[in-house]
């Protein structure tokens, strides 16, 4: 059998996605279940445990195939970036809703009344989607979730038109290994929420997103003039050019989403060893 990638492919030795009979061998396969995240930013867990490391994130609204529950815990596959892993039930919801509205602002609460007084139930980040129910002075119902400012939120169809602004407004944000939100994330996290307010799907980690851009961005490893827009890539890591000099990157070193020269991230970076392996440009 062909190798899978274990990060988006839903099965174990005693349990598999009913998809993937004839692929991989497993005890037993069932349909997955689709639930909806209904929290602002959802774990996806290594084991069922709340301590356990986490991989990646559901954002509000997204989808989740679950294939087994277990103890308060759901184990299964995220249908927004494939990820696999374990998610916390309480977040999830059997009752899909069609999301038809994003957020498109770096973070924005949900309030629990149409008003800016009354008490926040999530604060949703970039991307999180919803559905749009009542309309109430500046507000606009996000079904399930509360009430968000309209201007906070556009139908799915509404592209950024700069994914390096959208990277840019996440200056300071700290880093969280395996996010993707607003209030903490990783490297491929800024990428992949950047790419998508454009309107461009890309995977979760720095390894897919740098072999999705070679398959359709210009390669300028070689081109020894940076521009604003280019994708860099070292072994795990990966972070955008905001000009010719400057490099925006989520990192460990600093612990947040920093703007540095990128003489002196390449160099610091080259110094553990890692060279820079990729370059990649939007054609």
């Amino acid at each position: 059998m062909s190798q899978l990638d274990p990060r988006l492919t839903a099965a174990r030795p005693d349990l598999a996605s009913a998809e993937l009979k004839g692929q991989v061998e497993a005890e037993r396969f069932v349909e997955p279940v689709d639930h909806q995240a209904i929290c602002a930013a959802v774990p996806i867990r290594k084991a069922p445990d709340p301590t356990a490391a986490m991989d990646d994130q559901l954002l509000a609204g997204d989808v989740f195939a679950v294939l087994e529950q277990r103890e308060g815990w759901a184990w299964g596959q995220s249908r927004a970036d494939g990820y696999v892993g374990w998610v916390e039930m309480a977040c999830l919801s059997p009752d899909l809703r069609p999301v038809d509205r994003k957020v498109t602002v770096l973070r924005t609460y949900a309030f629990s009344e149409p008003s800016i007084k009354s008490v926040p139930n999530h604060l949703l980040s970039l991307n999180a989607g919803f559905t749009a129910g009542r309309r109430e002075g500046r507000f606009v119902e996000a079904v399930g979730l509360g009430w968000v400012i309209e201007a906070h939120a556009a139908p799915l169809e509404a592209m950024a038109g700069d994914f390096v602004a959208v990277a840019e407004a996440f200056l300071g944000a700290p880093y969280l290994w395996g996010g993707k939100e607003s209030l903490g994330l990783d490297c491929s996290g800024l990428v992949q929420m950047s790419l998508q307010a454009s309107g461009q799907a890309i995977g979760r980690d720095a390894d897919q997103q740098e072999a999705a851009l070679k398959a359709v961005w210009r390669d300028v490893t070689d081109d020894p003039e940076r521009e604003r827009g280019d994708v860099v890539f070292w072994p795990g890591h990966v972070g955008i050019m905001t000009d010719s000099e400057h490099f925006l990157h989520a990192n460990a070193s600093t612990m947040d989403v920093t703007l540095e020269p990128f003489a002196e991230a390449e160099a610091r970076i080259r110094a553990a060893e890692n060279p820079v392996r990729a370059i990649y440009r939007q054609p």
